[in-house]
């Protein structure tokens, strides 16, 4: 992988599929995710998490954008469903940007520029897509349920009222979600220790920015 720009780490949907798809991302875009989806990899079509209906909550306007600059991306291989590496060894304390690749189907979470995470995800598709943006965390629940589908959220991130949020999932080839960003248990845990109200999740359909560039929503 080269360290001058963020290599996508290619999901595997079964054995014998591998790869690795690299792309740069543009420095005007304000996205940084890991690029391209896998080449034969269909969006999963069974729903198997959902998102909640909208609970009273004071939401929390976006910080103001300040620039970031990609300083590190981690150096792995493809990344299978369920799977995740997290390494903040080392990596100084500093604001938190989440990076959501719908085409690549993965997560990252970068701390002050360093890419501390990343995972394979499920996210919603056919009538229940996940909305592409910019989006605040505005509610933390780690014992989250459903009101609507009487279903698990752990480790709840809140992205929109509507209840798209980021959660503990398990994370399977061929499944989806109503909505949401699901991404494995342990990983989730992870992330809901290191986010705060009001970090920015970026979602993008394949956007990416070379290293040095500045993530900013």
């Amino acid at each position: 992988m080269g360290r001058q720009t963020i290599a996508a780490k290619l999901i595997l949907a079964c054995a014998g599929l591998a790869g690795i798809v690299a792309a740069s991302l543009p420095a005007h875009s304000p996205q940084a995710t890991r690029a391209a989806a896998p080449r034969t990899a269909a969006p999963p079509t069974s729903a198997m998490t959902q998102p909640v209906v909208p609970a009273k909550q004071t939401s929390l306007p976006a910080p103001a954008a300040e620039p970031l600059m990609v300083k590190r991306v981690l150096d792995i291989g493809p990344i299978k469903f369920g799977d995740f590496t997290w390494d903040e060894a080392g990596v100084p304390a500093g604001p938190l940007i989440i990076t959501v690749d719908l085409a690549a189907q993965t997560l990252s979470v970068f701390r002050n520029g360093y890419e501390i995470g990343a995972t394979a995800i499920l996210y919603g598709a056919d009538d229940k897509p996940t909305p592409l943006g910019t989006f605040p965390i505005t509610q933390k629940d780690a014992h989250h349920v459903s009101n609507l589908y009487d279903a698990p959220m752990p480790y709840m991130l809140r992205l929109t009222n509507d209840g798209v949020s980021i959660h503990g999932s398990k994370v399977e080839w061929g499944y989806a979600t109503h909505g949401c960003i699901g991404v494995p248990l342990a990983f989730a845990q992870k992330l809901f220790g290191e986010a705060r109200l009001g970090d920015r999740v970026i979602i993008t359909r394949g956007k990416s920015l070379a290293t040095g560039g500045a993530l900013t929503s």
